[in-house]
């Protein structure tokens, strides 16, 4: 059977207009429920005030070949580039990827590294920044709130204001503050105070310790970011976090870092010595108590760690923007995984809209 060079054209046509279709028809299906968990954000304000006043606090700045202001202070590296700081940009990367809504959360520097009264000062600058940029766009973004922790009376303060402005939904901390693992006493009345509000912590890496020694191959990110999170897990089970705070939500990214694989060792070493712990049950069990985001790059990874602690706990994030992740299609790496339908939904949003009350 013939067909003519119009017929062609127009068949051609219309079957690519239906192609496209059917993936806008997808986008628009997952925009109602697809959340990205796992994503950074610099408020223009907040970049500001460092500009204006962090190096009386002791930051030292400066501006790279692309005009972006640049950072360092007790340790810790950041630049403050257009791509972490403008909205409109990031709404437009969110349509081309399906993704409806982002749960906003800041980097490093954080503010810990600041004294405590510039930390307050810098964590209002981000939450404020981050309920206006809700104000603006309430169906898009959400935020975590950022609060100084090396001043935990401060931390309280924060919250207690924090909680009253629109769209902050939870707390970012780092994995460490001022070389203070996160079971330290002084830190409890922040606990509790999230604990009362309902607000999940998400604890992430800053400056990873032995950084000396982590310098080459990117090991830094590689190796010292996993174990970071790792400590921090382990910290608040063998502190007695867990328990001191049954309800206290606690959000891990990169798959846990190293703390879910470790976890039937740490199980037997506490059998085996038992004065390690201040935990009332095994360490294996508190692993369903924490969610964890599926930044892994690995599906044997994340079908792994689903085994362990079920997929009610995991939730989808790109860590946008860092260059590392997927610029095209990053749901694909959850529709691929061989899951019930109900459960790649729950990863890809319905876990995060549970725990950030989306």
């Amino acid at each position: 059977m013939s067909i003519s060079k119009r017929d062609f054209l127009i068949s051609a046509a219309a079957t690519g207009g239906a192609l496209m279709l059917g993936r806008a028809a997808t986008f628009a299906q997952a925009s109602a429920r697809v959340i990205d968990a796992h994503s950074h954000w610099y408020p223009q304000e907040f970049v500001d005030l460092i500009r204006r006043e962090g190096e009386a606090a002791g930051a030292r700045l400066g501006t790279n070949e692309r005009g972006s202001v640049t950072f360092n202070a007790s340790g810790i590296g950041a630049v403050f580039g257009p791509q972490y700081i403008d909205l409109e940009s990031r709404i437009k990367s969110m349509q081309e990827t399906g993704i409806r809504t982002q749960v906003l959360s800041l980097m490093a520097p954080m503010v810990h590294w600041a004294p405590p009264a510039f930390g307050l000062k810098l964590s209002q600058a981000y939450n404020d920044a981050a309920s206006a940029a809700h104000l603006k766009y309430p169906d898009r973004f959400v935020a975590l709130a950022m609060v100084p922790m090396q001043a935990p009376d401060l931390a309280v303060q924060e919250l207690e204001r924090a909680s009253k402005l629109p769209g902050l939904r939870g707390v970012m901390m780092p994995t460490g503050i001022l070389g203070k693992n996160l079971d330290e006493k002084s830190f409890f009345p922040v606990y509790a105070k999230c604990e009362e509000l309902g607000w999940p912590i998400f604890t992430h890496p800053v400056a990873p310790f032995g950084r000396e020694r982590l310098d080459k191959y990117y090991l830094i990110n590689l190796l010292g970011n996993p174990v970071e999170i790792g400590l921090a897990a382990y910290s608040l089970i063998l502190g007695g976090v867990m328990d001191a705070f049954p309800k206290l939500e606690v959000f891990l990214p990169r798959a846990g870092g190293n703390a879910p694989w470790g976890i039937m060792r740490l199980d037997r070493t506490v059998e085996r010595m038992p004065h390690l712990a201040q935990a009332k049950r095994p360490a294996t069990v508190y692993l369903k108590r924490f969610y964890y985001d599926c930044i892994i790059e690995s599906p044997e990874v994340v079908l792994s760690l689903i085994k362990l602690v079920g997929a009610d706990r995991v939730m989808f994030g790109t860590d946008y923007p860092s260059p590392m992740r997927d610029l095209v299609r990053p749901t694909d790496f959850i529709q691929n995984l061989d899951l019930p339908q109900a459960d790649r939904d729950a990863i890809l949003g319905g876990n995060a809209a549970r725990a950030f009350r989306l």
